[in-house]
């Protein structure tokens, strides 16, 4: 998949190591009263993560280790996460359960012939639990193949406070006041925005909320399907108003040059580091980490955040990201597996890395009190307002060689926009030619 989950380092030498336990931490004892019924038997459960989000997600697994006796161990994929998988399956050493984070690869895993079907009992929780757009995108032909456990919000616009009580300006509810707000930051002597152009990933999350708030949800879903093609004028008036931000170079620290030189951790330093070098930084809700965990930032205090802003009169945007539990049918644990898989559709699992920091949950049934911090429970709550609105990030929709490969297809085409946005209507049909292509293939 992509950077997005690899923050932070750790444990990412195992990546080629499926049939080796990876970074796990040791079974705790049972408590008392737990459904034993999984005594003596082990999963092996694959996933991106490494560093902190790896050593949360290790609670959840010793959790449910306390509560069936079934002992568990994780191996972090790396990135490439179908490579992995798929090779694992080919050598006989597959995995129980995967954590996918593209719907993109979900759906490759399922008409592959690689993933069996959710038990009735977790499309029951799922059913009960989850706004219907979770369900949906679990799901590939009608039967469900995935579970959500672990959401991003990706439509927040994080801020230093000083930086806004500096230039006279209050965290703006339009696209267009944001840009406002931007020059009176730039103008008491601090750039306004730091964009992580290096890494291609974060310039398709700033066009999809554009193009979401702008085109709607309707035309949204059709480029995220490639129904629609990348030169259709919605497409350019998302690029042209993008465009605006990325030409002005009073609003981007170190300019287009400096944007493309910066990385997505290093956007959020030059935010919220020792010396500051921008007022904001748009990412999704996981910048809260980077800002707490690296530079001992207070969230809520002196690291706070705003929604991404309405665009030119459509509604405020909630582009979210995911991760998705399967089961492969190649697992040796398939029993174990789909207990595995029910219990990460109920809320007291979600609540454990809830409480564990860095996560949020599409889970409704989830109390929000089990968010350490308001400003976490806030982001979480707006995720659940959202409903059915909530629309899935398009790049991890589209196919890998479009929307999920380094150097190529849509990030290194948003990169060469942001080194040269004068020209809206040719990067769009660049976009339709790599998009043509990718969605062929």
């Amino acid at each position: 998949m992509n950077p997005r989950r690899t923050m932070l380092a750790g444990c990412t030498a195992l990546a080629l190591a499926l049939g080796a336990t990876a970074c796990g931490g040791d079974p705790v004892t049972p408590a008392d009263g737990d459904d034993r019924s999984l005594d003596g038997q082990t999963i092996t459960v694959a996933g991106v993560w490494s560093g902190a989000e790896q050593k949360n997600f290790q609670k959840v697994l010793d959790a449910f280790t306390e509560k069936t006796g079934a002992k568990t161990q994780f191996v972090s994929t790396g990135d490439n996460v179908s490579t992995v998988v798929g090779s694992k399956i080919e050598g006989g050493n597959a995995p129980d359960v995967v954590m996918v984070p593209q719907v993109g690869v979900l759906q490759q895993f399922a008409k592959s012939g690689w993933l069996t079907p959710l038990s009735k009992t977790t499309e029951k929780s799922v059913d009960g639990n989850f706004a219907p757009v979770w369900k949906n995108y679990g799901s590939v032909d009608g039967s469900l193949y995935g579970l959500y456990f672990k959401a991003a919000h990706k439509s927040t616009v994080w801020y230093s406070p000083d930086a806004l009580d500096q230039a006279g300006v209050k965290p703006p509810s339009t696209y267009a006041d944001m840009l406002k707000a931007g020059q009176a930051v730039a103008d008491s002597g601090l750039p306004a925005f730091a964009v992580a152009g290096e890494d291609g990933w974060t310039l398709t999350d700033w066009f999809e909320n554009i193009y979401l708030s702008q085109a709607g949800p309707e035309k949204y879903d059709q480029l995220a399907a490639h129904k629609l093609q990348w030169t259709d004028p919605s497409v350019v008036n998302a690029l042209t108003t993008l465009g605006k931000l990325f030409s002005d170079k009073e609003l981007i620290a170190g300019g287009q040059k400096g944007a493309l030189a910066t990385d997505f951790p290093g956007s959020v330093e030059k935010v919220f580091g020792p010396e500051p070098e921008a007022g904001m930084v748009y990412e999704g809700d996981f910048v809260a980490g980077v800002a707490k965990d690296q530079f001992g930032r207070k969230i809520g205090e002196d690291a706070s955040f705003f929604p991404f802003p309405a665009v030119d009169g459509g509604k405020a945007p909630v582009v979210s990201g995911g991760d998705a539990a399967v089961v492969l049918k190649d697992g040796k644990n398939q029993k174990a597996a789909m207990a595995f898989l029910e219990y990460l559709a109920t809320p007291e699992a979600a609540a454990v890395w809830a409480e564990a920091g860095g996560f949020l949950s599409p889970n409704k049934k989830l109390d929000l009190a089990s968010y350490g911090d308001d400003t976490t429970r806030e982001t979480a709550k707006s995720l659940i307002d959202a409903g059915d609105s909530v629309r899935f990030d398009m790049s991890d929709q589209a196919p890998a060689a479009f929307g999920g490969t380094k150097g190529a297809g849509e990030w290194k085409l948003l990169q060469d926009f942001l080194r040269d946005p004068s020209d809206p209507k040719a990067t769009a049909a660049r976009l339709e030619d790599a998009a043509a292509k990718a969605y062929k293939g």
